[in-house]
């Protein structure tokens, strides 16, 4: 990687801009609160009140540019600071891109406003896993302007979000950059780390990266193996034998039954055991058999 360069290309002045992300107007579905099946925690509180959910809803259903602006003047601003928070921490949830960078800008000009560094970790995190790097970076540099300094979460989330464009060497660049600053690597970090450059098939960053788990983790063997058996947990793996048995985990399924259907060259797996009727024919003959045993 030749030498190391501790400063970022990045860092420099620049304005955070939402017009790097496609905002979708025809979409007018929206979803809000605890409905759908098990959701993630959000960051300010655990039930969102009447306020910040008539707020979501109106953000999500705003048609245009103008008529967003509008929302956000009249009834985002008359909100209490909990309710804009929470509304800011929904949109992120819902990985409304757009519309989260729009009210984290309307926060941020707020009167009331106190920069936060869990606002902006979350904020880096949402962006990166939808590879808006460049809005990631000027995140970083607004963060350093308002005066917060990067702490572990901020630094495990911009290595992830290099790793997600395939930008390894930037990526270990904040790596080596989050060590000078003072902070050590967790087990969340150096799993991004090994997982990524194994996959980039970087074996030598790989063998390094392993030996400094020694000096950031309790356990570093356990950790490795336990790493490595997360890993491979869902791969597939063919044996080399005639009988070609294919294994999940530790668990050995046998070879699969495939079928051609007629005119047709895509291939579909076949269940093995009671298929379709076959499946009412056995429970009629169950109960049939508990009726003559009564």
């Amino acid at each position: 990687m030749g030498s190391l360069r501790v400063q970022f290309s990045f860092l420099k002045e620049v304005q955070i801009s939402t017009r790097q992300v496609v905002y979708e107007t025809n979409q007018k579905t929206v979803v809000c609160g605890l409905r759908n099946g098990p959701r993630k925690p959000m960051w300010r509180s655990r039930v969102l009140s009447s306020e910040a959910i008539q707020a979501v809803h109106s953000v999500k259903l705003a048609t245009s540019h103008d008529k967003l602006e509008e929302i956000l003047k009249n009834k985002l601003s008359r909100l209490l600071k909990a309710d804009v928070l929470d509304t800011l921490t929904e949109l992120q949830r819902q990985n409304e891109v757009h519309l989260a960078l729009k009210v984290f800008n309307f926060v941020r000009n707020e009167e009331w406003y106190i920069p936060d560094l869990s606002v902006f970790n979350s904020m880096i995190m949402m962006l990166g896993k939808n590879k808006f790097i460049k809005t990631v970076e000027q995140l970083f540099v607004h963060m350093m302007k308002e005066g917060l300094q990067p702490d572990s979460r901020t630094y495990t989330e911009l290595i992830g979000a290099y790793f997600r464009v395939h930008l390894i060497e930037k990526a270990m660049e904040a790596y080596e950059l989050m060590k000078i600053s003072g902070f050590c690597p967790d087990e969340l970090t150096m799993k991004i780390l090994i997982r990524n450059l194994e996959k980039a098939e970087e074996k030598e960053l790989v063998v390094r990266v392993k030996k400094e788990c020694a000096n950031y983790i309790d356990y570093p063997e356990k950790f490795l193996k336990e790493t490595e058996r997360s890993t491979n947990r869902y791969h597939v793996r063919a044996c080399s034998s005639n009988d070609k048995n294919h294994f999940i985990d530790r668990f050995a399924s046998g070879s699969p039954k495939f079928s051609k259907k007629k005119n047709d060259s895509k291939w579909t797996l076949q269940k093995e055991g009671l298929q379709g009727r076959q499946v009412a024919d056995s429970l009629r003959d169950k109960s049939a058999f508990a009726d003559v045993l009564r």
